[in-house]
């Protein structure tokens, strides 16, 4: 007789538990007959849950239609993120469906959850289950899956902790050494914005369009801050003006996906000028686009 495995599998809503990154969520019983049990009954008497959460479509409302880049994919998940710089967390479900389109007038056709890659732009129809949002359909061209495809593993997870974000850009930035910078270029933002002006707009295809001319050239954006507000609060600005801008850059001006290297915040680090003045703040609220080329194949 074989034993019963000590895992079990069950179907909770929602509301029962947020959803893990990965990997297992533990859910407490609450029946009040257990309220007296012991610590070592109460261990015994945790649930261990796999997977996602499942739901009836037929029973959630419609919710918005999401447009942007995946950013970011942890299992059943995908980070959305906007042309401005806002990002969405969508669950995939088996009933989300998938599709490719050749172009505007193209013909479509079903693809499955993996092709959802890190880099592709999509459009997503969603449903509004509680706090979160369930995909019903996802949409993406085949020619923006062909590219997303060559750099499947260049885009950023941003799922991690901030700490963990924060030692990754050291490294690369500890790496710059093998780089020559060719150019580097600010765009500058209002107050606690992070919306692009046509001004920095216009800048950011001009850069683009010099870059391009460049053989083998790759960009590094990199998202700043002034002094003010918490330390929390820069890191998120920071990386959402990095994120507009690098959006911008792929969507309006052209630039390549796998020519551009991950875009990160710095918070208030290393300003261009002093924050004790109006005239500094307005300089260190920036974004710097930094052209590089590889010293193995520059060729000077």
């Amino acid at each position: 007789m074989h034993a019963m495995p000590m895992r079990r599998r069950l179907s909770l809503t929602l509301a029962t538990f947020a959803l893990p990154m990965a990997g297992a969520v533990v859910a407490q019983p609450q029946d009040p007959a257990t309220a007296g049990a012991t610590q070592q009954d109460a261990g015994r008497s945790s649930i261990t849950v796999y997977g996602t959460a499942e739901y009836d479509p037929a029973a959630l409302a419609p919710g918005p239609e999401v447009k942007g880049i995946i950013s970011a994919r942890s299992g059943q998940r995908i980070k959305v993120t906007a042309p401005d710089g806002t990002s969405s967390v969508i669950t995939l479900t088996d009933a989300t469906k998938v599709k490719a389109s050749s172009g505007l007038f193209g013909s479509r056709g079903k693809q499955d959850l993996s092709a959802l890659l890190n880099g592709l732009p999509v459009t997503v129809k969603t449903l509004q289950a509680g706090n979160a949002l369930v995909a019903s359909q996802v949409t993406y061209r085949n020619n923006d899956y062909k590219t997303a495809a060559m750099i499947r593993t260049g885009t950023a997870q941003q799922f991690e902790e901030q700490a963990a974000a924060t030692e990754a850009l050291r490294g690369r930035l500890g790496d710059i050494d093998k780089y020559n910078i060719k150019s580097t270029s600010n765009v500058y933002f209002d107050t606690g914005k992070w919306a692009l002006s046509p001004a920095a707009r216009a800048d950011l295809c001009r850069v683009a369009q010099a870059a391009e001319a460049q053989e083998n050239a790759l960009m590094l954006v990199v998202g700043y801050t002034d002094s003010v507000g918490s330390d929390d609060y820069n890191q998120v600005l920071s990386e959402k003006r990095a994120g507009a801008v690098i959006n911008y850059l792929q969507q309006a001006c052209k630039w390549k996906p796998y020519r551009m290297l991950t875009p990160t915040g710095m918070a208030k680090a290393d300003p261009l000028a002093s924050n004790d003045t109006e005239e500094g703040k307005a300089q260190n609220r920036r974004v710097s686009i930094n052209v590089l080329v590889s010293k193995s194949v520059d060729v000077e």
